[in-house]
């Protein structure tokens, strides 16, 4: 299945049904009077989250959604059936943009999350609402209102608890796949990842989360050499990211600030978040090696690398437990005297 994570798509609500103009007629009643009903309401265009969706391409061909008009009034004050809604099931993540992509509509970051989008117009009121005292008889009726109309921004942002950077080359799919049922591509030439792969890890039983690779970034990326950081935006809702680095480089502390200018240039906050830096591809290397790429990294950083093998596994068992316990902290319940404000000794 194709990756799709952004779409322009048309949206209108339904059109409120007109109410009627009828007088009753019935045999042996005289001076019946007037019985229109009131036109249906319009349907209403929602948008909801569903677990089993990973990507936007359902709308990729089928860009125009329009909610049913209401019924018109009828005779016997009869209202008019409500025109049917439409639905809009995209995966959870999803955002909702207007059409300047300026102003956020929704962010649908639940499972079975629901929101209207376009409202359905008002049916109209039959004659029956205008008779009175002295217009006994109108001869009029409302027409229903007219839907909501919009071109709107549909983003995806996956959800996952652990997000991998480096260069390409790096190792991040062979890691991924490695600790995960995930299937990436692996290949011996850069930019084999093209869109972003998730993959869950099962430690043990109270030990899982969810691990989302995307493309490898390259110097520039942020004004759009190689695939740029247009994918960067799935990592945004990560609790940790995990920054892998190719051991075996000539330049492994260049390899780092190259990819924190990257991040700090695209924004959004990656550059705030929690980072573990793992030298991967030791397996390749002797101790004289391997330490001499941890100083160098240690250096630029000033944090200590872990050292990992993404084909031995050597290390990637630590590290993964170092990742579960970003994510725990995250997901950590805040103490009620915190987030009331309150103050303790």
């Amino acid at each position: 299945m194709k990756f799709l994570d952004q779409c322009k798509i048309y949206i209108r609500s339904g059109d409120g049904g007109a109410g009627a103009v009828s007088f009753r007629r019935e045999k042996f009643i005289e001076y019946g009077g007037p019985d229109g009903g009131d036109g249906g309401r319009g349907g209403d265009v929602w948008i909801e989250a569903v677990d089993g969706l990973n990507t936007l391409i359902d709308y990729r061909y089928h860009q125009h959604f329009k909610a049913g008009t209401g019924g018109h009034g009828m005779g016997r004050n009869r209202t008019g059936a409500g025109g049917a809604d439409a639905v809009l099931r995209v995966p959870v993540g999803t955002q909702v943009f207007d059409e300047d992509q300026e102003r956020q509509i929704a962010d649908l970051d639940a499972p079975g999350m629901r929101v209207r989008l376009a409202e359905g117009g008002n049916g109209g009121f039959g004659n029956t609402h205008f008779k009175g005292p002295i217009n006994q008889a109108p001869r009029h009726a409302n027409p229903g209102l007219a839907g909501q109309e919009s071109w709107i921004w549909l983003r995806l942002k996956l959800i996952a608890d652990v997000g991998l950077v480096g260069l390409p080359n790096a190792g991040k799919s062979t890691l991924l796949a490695a600790v995960s049922a995930a299937t990436p591509k692996i290949a011996d030439y850069p930019f084999t990842t093209l869109t972003p792969h998730l993959g869950v890890v099962d430690l043990s039983a109270n030990e899982r989360f969810v691990v989302a690779d995307v493309p490898g970034l390259i110097e520039g990326a942020s004004e759009g050499a190689g695939l740029g950081t247009r994918f960067l935006g799935h990592l945004e809702r990560t609790a940790v990211l995990i920054h892998l680095i190719d051991a075996t480089a000539e330049d492994p502390s260049g390899a780092w600030r190259t990819i924190r200018g990257e991040l700090a240039a695209y924004g959004e906050g990656l550059e705030e978040k929690p980072e573990l830096i793992a030298l991967n591809k030791i397996d390749a290397l002797d101790k004289t090696a391997r330490a001499k790429a941890a100083r160098a990294v240690k250096k630029a950083s000033g944090e200590t690398p872990f050292l990992i093998s993404g084909v031995s596994g050597e290390g990637v068992t630590a590290l993964l437990r170092a990742a579960h316990a970003r994510v725990r902290l995250r997901d950590a319940p805040v103490p009620q005297d915190e987030a009331a404000g309150t103050w303790r000794p």
